[in-house]
């Protein structure tokens, strides 16, 4: 389960869902004038199970569904649907329970269901479709900056480390300078020093050409999101699609790839997203 996939309208199902889960226990109805305790949706079962714990699990269908790489489906039909008509059920259930009540009195569970099952229902059906809704949860994670091939930090070269022969800071060998006095002990006592013959300045070998630089490039690695369902194509020029990118799910675009990008999907895959209109950077 990938928790960067989670948009805003799942966020408003999940607090719904727990508001629903704890009206259950509150009051279902209240008697005006009598001291009896109020029975609670748990005193009859068919209220607790088929009215709130359906809005519960629809709740968690949409949620876990949306969450997986692959949407899963039964007889044919989305995960998420089932979950779309659990929580329109719930919210219809409460509508005419809390209208037709008889001669009693709607308790504090049954007013909060109520109001928890109408967000839950209309956060349900209006999450894809409202942008404000359809917005990932999480904000994407900043890529890290790589450093430089083959540096480490403490290495001899870098700011303020103490650099080895070669780099600044060194104590580098001295030419020319004075001599060890000891250096001249052998010779015999009086004998004349041999004044060095003046030699012909040595021409300049000729340097190889240093290889003209790269440009560097100016991209940089990033986080994006797709407003709706695109194909991730192979990046062989293949025009089969190995993945899809849904909308509320963060992936990282590593590479720019002519007016396309080179993205890279949760699991590692990594293909060529042709149509980059309208994706939203993190």
């Amino acid at each position: 389960m990938n928790i960067r996939s989670l948009t805003r309208g799942d966020g408003v199902l999940i607090g719904a869902a727990v508001v629903l889960f704890i009206a259950s226990f509150l009051d279902y109805i209240s008697y005006k004038g009598l001291s009896a305790d109020a029975p609670s949706a748990w005193d009859s079962l068919g209220n607790a199970i088929g009215t709130y714990m359906v809005g519960v699990i629809g709740a968690a269908l949409i949620v876990l569904t949306r969450a997986l790489p692959q949407p899963r489906k039964v007889l044919g039909l989305d995960v998420v649907q089932f979950g779309v008509a659990a929580t329109v059920f719930t919210a219809w259930s409460f509508f005419w329970t809390i209208i037709d009540l008889g001669g009693v009195d709607a308790g504090a569970g049954l007013i909060l269901g109520l109001i928890a099952a109408l967000v839950l229902a209309g956060a349900a059906v209006a999450g894809p479709m409202v942008p404000a809704l359809k917005a990932p949860l999480v904000g994407a994670p900043k890529p890290q900056t790589p450093s430089p091939y083959g540096m480490q930090h403490g290495q001899p070269g870098q700011p303020g480390v103490p650099g080895g022969y070669g780099y600044p800071g060194a104590q580098q060998p001295q030419y020319g300078g004075p001599q060890d006095p000891s250096q001249g002990a052998g010779q015999p006592f009086g004998a004349h020093a041999v004044a060095p013959q003046p030699q012909a300045p040595q021409q300049p070998e000729p340097q190889a050409a240093a290889p003209a630089a790269q440009p560097a490039s100016d991209f940089a690695p990033f986080w994006f999101a797709v407003p709706v369902a695109r194909p991730l194509y192979a990046e062989d020029g293949s025009q089969a699609p190995i993945a899809e990118l849904a909308p509320g799910t963060w992936y990282l675009a590593v590479e720019q790839r002519g007016p396309g990008l080179v993205a890279q999907t949760q699991d590692g895959r990594r293909g060529v997203l042709q149509d980059t209109t309208g994706i939203q950077r993190g």
